[in-house]
């Protein structure tokens, strides 16, 4: 619907307002920031782990500080779990950055939300499993469904904020976060929506280690857990999962203007395609499709792409063929660097936290490096990657990627907001 103080031209332009998120390193810029100047990074050691037989990967990035908000009454939460619980929190934190948390204008229809994750809350999809394994219905509870379902977070941010707007569900594996914001974005640029929650969240669960375990794609360096994931490096053992939430709150430009509102960046650039081709090898001729395909929706050469930051995740073919087509797209000149290799990877979180990750950067011409990068694979392509310290640079336009399982790719561009 349109309202006063909003643009009628398609397509409109889209812009970022509020950011926020929840990682293992911290739950604002700040924290981050200082552990990534520092080298630190948050995979620990899981000891639980050590006890599930036939588990090799012992190695996480878990959250160790998030709870419950004290002013979250049990009614409200009754239907979240931790997944849920995360996703909400960082919306909050923020829509109320973005000058909107107690906007009417967020509970009339104009705000919709495009927010995914793997699945749902892992206690819950055990209490349901036991239908089958106990035959016994003792573990299930009204909310049980709600909890474990794969839109639990889409859905639970709706209901918390009292948003009207269409719920787009993202559960497409490691690219959930980033189809939430291209999809966010696309809304609003043809005029479905004056305003979007987008994001996405994942929480710490086993069974994604031992999923990763089971291709022989997880990292093995229990003992040495600062050492690993070391995307692009010739001594990578694997990736190591993570857990956390992002939100990036979007909105018509015309709209934010009339209100006054910080504007943070611009999103310039959305694509997303399919490998067809393999349900987890990753194809380097649709990634660099997707990048293409993402420069010619926001109108640019590839030469205004001053940054990509890479989906990056430690595996040896998901490095090798994205740092092929990245080169393919853009030639060695490109500066490159992975923030998995300090996060982990957060699966559905990892593109909403990204995409946050790379606007702070952007604005503060400040490029953290990728963690653990000391002897790059010679298989990869041929970039400027990042290694050992920070670099500055001056960038108008920053380029942020994800390719996930079944060879779903995205591509997202933010422009600099002077």
């Amino acid at each position: 619907m349109n309202t006063p103080h909003t643009s009628n031209t398609l397509p409109r332009r889209v812009v970022v307002t509020g950011m926020s998120g929840i990682t293992s390193l911290g739950q604002d810029w700040a924290s981050i920031e200082a552990a990534l100047r520092a080298g630190r990074t948050g995979i620990q050691h899981m000891d639980d782990y050590a006890k599930i037989d036939g588990l090799m990967t012992q190695l996480a990035g878990p959250v160790t500080d998030f709870v419950r908000p004290p002013h979250y009454s049990r009614k409200q939460v009754r239907s979240m779990g931790r997944v849920a619980l995360m996703a909400t929190r960082c919306t909050e934190v923020a829509l109320e950055q973005a000058g909107l948390l107690d906007d009417a204008s967020i509970c009339d229809g104009r705000m919709g939300v495009a927010y995914g994750s793997c699945n749902g809350s892992t206690e819950a999809t055990i209490n349901f499993g036991r239908l089958y394994a106990e035959h016994s219905t003792k573990a299930m509870t009204a909310t049980t469904y709600v909890e474990m379902m794969s839109h639990t977070c889409a859905v639970n941010i709706g209901l918390f904020f009292g948003l009207k707007g269409r719920i787009i569900p993202t559960a497409s594996a490691c690219t959930s976060g980033s189809q939430g914001i291209g999809y966010a974005y696309e809304a609003i640029r043809f005029g479905m929506q004056e305003l979007m929650v987008a994001g996405g969240a994942e929480e710490l669960c086993a069974a994604h280690s031992a999923v990763f375990d089971t291709l022989f794609a997880a990292s093995l360096k229990n003992d040495t857990p600062s050492k690993t994931p070391r995307p692009f490096d010739r001594d990578r053992d694997g990736l190591v999962i993570g857990e956390g939430a992002g939100t990036l709150i979007l909105e018509e430009l015309a709209h934010a203007q009339a209100r006054g509102a910080n504007i943070l960046a611009e999103v310039v650039g959305y694509a997303t395609n399919s490998d067809g081709a393999h349900i987890t090898q990753p194809t380097a001729t649709t990634m660099q499709v997707v990048m293409e395909q993402a420069l010619a929706d926001a109108g640019l050469p590839p030469a205004a792409i001053g940054y990509v930051n890479a989906h990056g995740t430690a595996t040896e073919h998901g490095d090798i063929a994205e740092t092929t087509a990245t080169h393919a797209v853009f030639g060695a000149r490109m500066p490159i660097s992975s923030l998995k290799s300090y996060f982990g990877h957060t699966l559905g979180a990892c593109g909403a936290l990204e995409a946050w990750h790379s606007i702070e950067m952007l604005n503060r011409d400040w490029y953290a490096p990728t963690a653990n990068l000391e002897h790059l694979d010679p298989r990869c392509g041929e970039l400027d990657y990042i290694t050992g310290s920070s670099r500055t640079l001056h960038n108008e336009y920053v380029m942020s990627n994800n390719f996930a399982f079944g060879g779903i790719n995205t591509s997202l561009i933010f422009r600099r907001w002077n």
